[in-house]
């Protein structure tokens, strides 16, 4: 696949936490070659950020929606700068 390498902050609200989220968006960062990091937020809410070819990013939503529990109702992504040293993909406490 071919495309443009951005870098997205993601913030995903719906049944996103307690239900494998952060595992699950990990392992499938991890396998589309993306880096950046995953997190819970204070709010119920998990905010991402996923660095890549902009297409594989766009895949991110559907492989999540795959887990047995894992129910998104709001999807929402901003274009942020690259960070131009990031090698890895993370889960943030």
């Amino acid at each position: 696949m071919s495309g443009r390498t951005v870098r997205k902050q993601i913030v995903v609200s719906g049944r996103v936490q307690g239900v494998g989220f952060r595992y699950t968006a990990s392992h499938a960062a991890r396998m589309l070659g993306l880096t950046g990091w995953v997190r819970n937020d204070a709010s119920g809410t998990v905010t991402m950020e996923l660095q890549g070819e902009e297409d594989l990013i766009g895949q991110m939503a559907s492989i999540l929606e795959q887990g047995s529990w894992i129910r998104i109702t709001e999807w929402k992504e901003k274009v942020i700068p690259l960070e131009r040293d990031e090698y890895g993909f993370s889960v943030r406490r």
